[in-house]
């Protein structure tokens, strides 16, 4: 366990970026340590995190107090990610080609069942029942950065339990006022939390809605899977020039030589009857590797959508895997654009991994709806920030399969180096001073 003396001057010189978004000083240095900690400690929680602090003598400050400034301070979550776009904008300005994904995922939390947006449901992950939140996420990325834009976490639904529960408890007739109160609170609840409860898709609208009005994105176009296609989205991407991507499911119907079929029976006949119409391709992933297709492409006609282009996608010669069938609103771009721009919807799944793995975006346990929101966001701002940091430990023997390339692993430990380097010169002073190791180790690591 390392402890931490301030924090490391990559992060400081990071949070500055930030620095508007907090109220007082006090609170924006605890926020940057909490940041610090998402990076460096092993229990990337509040508590493991104030664990491994080390303040000057004096200046001691208490996990409470940390916790005050971190979660219930007067800053918002909500300007934070608004800054956060504005700052990472810039660094994707003139890089090439760059894309939105739209994607959510589960943050799990077996032992936190009270913590706000968790809900016991089954995981189509791990094919079980678990806990867990469900988070939509919105990725911008081009070829060298990968960044979180917006993180929201959906209200659970418990529309069936609470319709069962007034079913159950209802009566044909009250005698007491005081039940007729009791009831109408009970039915206005429920009415409140239909109104507040939204769906994946409608939060996908809300945050594209939220990117295209700050403008800070004008060339990227939108890329997602069929969990977050609807047409109120395609119509608002649409709306503001901009173009989308979308895997549809095999079941789809589309108007084909005049008949309405689902396109995994085209697909299948197409693949039986005509396999020469699948093309074969070359096409770059966004780490420029090239990958081979066999890819059919023809503009048709969907119930609600009207004419939008279609592209059947297999990734072996001989027809034999199950195809992808990608949809675009451009009628004019051909298979292999449609296929490279498919491929930036991965980046949203490396950000759910790297944050999960490295920043700790599963690891809150606090229970409110606003710390909750600002644990995920401070995840997602840590996460930047250590893309953004330089890399060293070139030559040590862990580093060696990087072959030159700039790692994660190898960003994160020029994070650690800075942090040591701080417990390093905070040591030296406390012996310049006089103190003998015991004292020193004292103040590092009380006893």
């Amino acid at each position: 366990m390392l402890p931490l003396v301030g924090v490391p001057p990559t992060i400081a010189a990071g949070m500055k970026k930030y620095r508007e978004v907090f109220c007082r000083d006090e609170g924006f240095d605890h926020v940057s340590r909490y940041v610090s900690g998402l990076v460096l400690c092993e229990k990337k929680t509040l508590q493991g995190i104030y664990a491994q602090q080390v303040w000057p003598e004096g200046e001691e400050v208490s996990r409470r107090a940390m916790h005050a400034g971190v979660f219930e301070a007067g800053w918002s979550s909500a300007e934070l990610m608004r800054t956060h776009r504005a700052v990472v904008a810039a660094d994707h300005r003139g890089r090439g080609r760059e894309v939105i994904s739209l994607d959510w995922t589960q943050a799990h939390h077996e032992r936190g069942p009270q913590i706000y947006g968790v809900k016991e449901a089954f995981d189509y992950v791990n094919r079980c029942q678990s806990l867990f939140q469900t988070v939509v996420t919105a990725v911008v990325s081009n070829r060298e950065l990968v960044d979180g834009l917006a993180v929201e976490v959906q209200q659970p639904d418990y529309a069936e339990a609470e319709m069962e529960y007034l079913v159950m408890t209802g009566q044909e007739s009250y005698t007491q006022m005081e039940e007729v109160l009791k009831r109408i609170v009970e039915l206005l609840a429920y009415q409140r939390n239909r109104q507040a409860y939204r769906k994946r898709t409608e939060m996908g609208v809300e945050i594209v809605r939220q990117i295209e009005d700050e403008g800070h994105f004008p060339e990227a176009n939108y890329a997602f899977d069929n969990g977050v296609l609807t047409l109120e989205l395609t119509r608002m991407i649409e709306e503001r020039g901009k173009h989308w991507v979308s895997e549809i499911e095999c079941s789809r119907h589309i108007n084909w030589m005049g008949q309405w079929r689902r396109v995994d029976e085209v697909g299948a006949e197409l693949r039986a009857n005509h396999p020469e119409s699948f093309r074969h391709l070359k096409v770059k992933g966004r780490n420029g590797q090239e990958r081979e297709y066999r890819a059919f492409t023809k503009v048709v006609r969907l119930k609600r959508y009207g004419r939008k282009r279609l592209v059947i996608v297999h990734e072996q010669a001989d027809l034999s895997d199950a195809p992808r069938f990608l949809l675009s609103d451009v009628l004019h771009w051909e298979s292999g654009r449609v296929i490279e721009t498919w491929n930036y919807r991965w980046p949203a799944e490396i950000f759910h991994e790297f944050s999960k793995q490295v920043t700790g975006f599963e690891s809150a346990q606090v229970r409110k709806e606003e710390a909750v929101k600002r644990h995920f966001r401070l995840s997602c701002v840590a996460q930047s920030l250590v893309q953004r940091a330089a890399c060293s430990g070139g030559k040590s023997e862990r580093f060696e399969f990087a072959d030159e390339k700039a790692t994660v692993g190898q960003k994160a430990y020029t994070i650690a180096r800075e942090a040591l380097a701080g417990v390093l010169q905070f040591a030296q002073g406390l012996f310049s001073q006089g103190r003998t190791c015991d004292q020193v180790l004292q103040v590092l690591m009380p006893a």
